[in-house]
């Protein structure tokens, strides 16, 4: 089990939530603004909060925006991780990773099938990261959000966490961009 070790500093990321939905606005977005409050309070700065609809190129032109934002260490997503047609989360963003984060996806359901039984099976939550930014995809419920930050991201977004976190990989997400070519490498 994970701890919180308290002789570490808290390091508060810059967080921003994205909504994925046709029918939501700000002031009836349940699931994002669950996250939020929970970012919040657990002391990380909520860096942007957008709803977009539930178009592509819509969500990874923010995504992108935010993955370029040095003060986004990570993205949080809400909605359109099901199977309807206009469920297309991670279509648009799985090609933006550089790399996957299968287990968070089986952390999730794992969370998800204690609560909900069998209908897990009906959310594809996805994790990457792109551009040195952690991006995680909820489904677009208010529950799905509760267990999404308090089982997994809470403690793995606080560096204080043993026996290892996200935030202290955080410096060397992006070595392969700024590792210097080999002495005599012709690539």
């Amino acid at each position: 089990m994970s701890s919180i070790d308290e002789t570490k500093p808290f390091i508060p990321l810059g967080i921003a939530v994205l909504t994925i939905s046709d029918s939501r606005t700000l002031s009836d977005d349940k699931s994002g603004t669950t996250l939020a409050d929970r970012i919040t309070a657990a002391g990380h700065k909520l860096a942007a909060r957008e709803i977009v609809t539930d178009d592509v190129e819509a969500i990874r032109a923010v995504i992108r925006r935010w993955i370029a934002d040095a003060g986004v260490d990570a993205v949080i997503t809400t909605g359109g991780t099901g199977f309807t047609g206009r469920d297309v989360t991670p279509e648009a963003v799985e090609p933006l990773f550089e790399k996957r984060m299968d287990g968070f996806s089986i952390a999730f359901h794992m969370l998800s099938h204690a609560k909900i039984g069998a209908s897990t099976i009906q959310s594809r939550a996805t994790a990457g990261v792109a551009g040195a930014t952690f991006i995680f995809c909820l489904p677009g419920s208010p529950g799905a959000c509760r267990d999404g930050w308090d089982g997994i991201l809470a403690a793995q977004l606080d560096y204080r966490t043993r026996p290892c976190n996200f935030v202290e990989i955080m410096p060397r997400l992006d070595e392969h961009l700024r590792r210097p070519k080999a002495q005599g490498a012709s690539a």
